[in-house]
């Protein structure tokens, strides 16, 4: 199984939006994919019509003792959710004074990892303990990106995270790329494309930086809420055809 968690440390850049419909390009070629939502937010878990009241932070708070397979639920074909509950925002001050959480989500995913193909892992904007035990669980971080003033600095924070948990807690992590959202090269608006150029020429991010750029689609929000999968709401939109061409190119990158 490879996990992969999408993380900035900053909101409204993408990150549910990346998670649910990347994992849900790969349900659809039948891939077996656990999501996780480990956002107190739970915009991911709202994304589907469930049935279910378990969540991610009955695992945390149990130190592990509750099985994640009693936390997921069957969200599509080939696709299972570990929701996330706004318990995680005291979930999250208990960590902060208990050595030894941020293992937990590692250790519960290692229990399942024959019975999935990938985890994809949404993750709160805020570099605290839920998002460093994300970063612990993974093989690799995906960055999406704004190109904006706070979108640049949220996406420093993240990179200097990242070297810290390589270096102390995962050396396996990888950040295997940073991609625009909400974005084109052919839109008009020069400040967006200062903020890319700004990163082309950083000599780290620019390695960094993917092909693929997902363009403002209202498409994507109207399928989240009517709990339909983007493939089937409206497959040849754009927001459907970015986050296929997305999907490849991660892949690549693993």
């Amino acid at each position: 199984m490879k996990t992969i968690c999408f993380a900035n440390h900053k909101g409204g850049v993408g990150k549910t939006t990346s998670t649910l419909n990347v994992g849900q390009v790969l349900a659809s070629r039948g891939s077996r994919v656990l999501l996780i939502d480990s956002d107190s937010q739970t915009n991911l878990s709202m994304a589907f019509d469930r049935q279910s009241t378990r969540h991610l932070g009955e695992l945390l708070e149990s130190d592990g003792k509750t099985p994640l397979t009693d936390l997921m639920e069957r969200v599509g074909e080939g696709l299972q959710l570990v929701a996330a509950s706004p318990r995680l925002q005291m979930v999250e001050k208990l960590m902060a004074g208990s050595s030894g959480l941020e293992f937990v989500l590692r250790e519960g995913l290692e229990s399942v990892e024959d019975q999935f193909d990938y985890c994809l892992i949404d993750t709160p904007p805020s570099l605290g303990g839920i998002t460093y035990s994300a970063l612990i669980a993974a093989d690799a971080v995906f960055v999406p990106m704004q190109p904006e003033y706070f979108g640049y600095n949220g996406l420093t924070s993240l990179l200097q995270a990242c070297v810290r948990v390589r270096k102390h807690y995962n050396s396996k992590l990888k950040v295997g790329g940073i991609f625009f959202t909400k974005y084109s090269p052919t839109y008009r608006s020069s400040m967006h494309h200062q903020y890319v150029g700004l990163v082309h020429q950083d000599e780290q991010l620019a390695p960094l930086v993917m092909e693929v750029s997902i363009r403002q689609n209202t498409k994507l929000g109207e399928a989240q809420a009517m709990h339909e999968s983007m493939l089937a709401y409206a497959p040849e939109s754009n927001g459907a055809l970015d986050y296929i061409s997305l999907t490849d190119e991660i892949l690549t990158r693993l």
